[in-house]
């Protein structure tokens, strides 16, 4: 009988081959036959997919013509023009939206602009700059000759009008040479009086009309009629806000009201 052919003996042999093992010489394989990378390339192939997808971002941001400055729009204002705010701010039009200094912005739009209060510069993706402008609001007028510089809550004297906006009273500090100016200067008195206006009720201060300040702890709120108040110092401000309207109310046609001890307030119709 005539023995296995060549063909039959290479079948047995593959037929017997352990399970999980490739045949000889041919390396590891995975589905269709496709021999895996090594870890090495794998790790190579990654890092250069992040460099790619990275410079792409960059490019995207700051050298393609399409994420760039186009608009800047304003809003907040109340006495300042848009068109002046955008001026101080010199947002720089044409330039790559995430390359714009807004800290840079804001610090030029605080000293061009005094009124500014507070500002916000926010990118407004894809193409806007947007400044959020919050203005400062006048609490005392200091008369200087025909003008007026507004003095906001904080005691800051910011800007000088021609015409004393309605309703913020004056504010009259003692006069250069006074002795009062040798011990607290005028910055101080006026803080003083910023302070004691800022807190007053709303039925007292729309009747103010103006606030002396003589010295430190000499302050007069003048109001409408003809009456004052003699405040005293700016201390112990809740304790006299509750005398003041606990005497107008006993005596609603006093003239001069006196709260500057206010465990003992007194009111004269002089």
């Amino acid at each position: 009988m005539a023995g296995p052919t060549t063909a039959e003996r290479g079948a047995k042999r593959a037929a017997g081959a352990s399970p999980g093992r490739s045949p000889k010489g041919l390396g590891p394989e995975r589905g269709g036959g496709v021999r895996a990378l090594p870890a090495r390339s794998r790790a190579l192939l990654l890092a250069l997919a992040a460099l790619t997808l990275a410079g792409g971002v960059l490019w995207l941001l700051y050298g393609s013509p399409w994420l760039r400055v186009e608009h800047v729009s304003v809003s907040g204002t109340r006495v300042l023009a848009p068109g002046q705010v955008r001026s101080a701010a010199a947002v720089p039009v044409g330039s790559p939206l995430a390359s714009v200094d807004t800290d840079a912005i804001e610090g030029r739009l605080r000293r061009a602009l005094p009124r500014i209060d507070s500002v916000e510069v926010v990118r407004s993706w894809p193409h806007g700059i947007g400044l959020e402008v919050i203005e400062r609001e006048p609490v005392l007028l200091a008369q200087q000759g025909g003008k007026y510089t507004e003095v906001d809550a904080k005691g800051v004297r910011y800007a000088m009008v021609d015409a004393a906006p309605a309703g913020v009273p004056l504010l009259r500090l003692p006069a250069g040479r006074s002795p009062s100016l040798r011990r607290f200067d005028a910055d101080r008195l006026t803080r003083e009086a910023v302070d004691v206006v800022a807190g007053l009720p709303q039925e007292i201060g729309r009747d103010l009309r103006s606030v002396r300040v003589r010295s430190y702890d000499s302050l007069t709120l003048e109001l409408t009629g003809g009456r004052t108040v003699f405040w005293g110092s700016g201390e112990e401000g809740e304790a006299k806000k509750r005398a003041l309207l606990a005497l107008m109310k006993a005596v609603p046609k006093a003239g001069h009201f006196d709260v500057s001890a206010p465990s003992a307030p007194a009111a004269s119709r002089s």
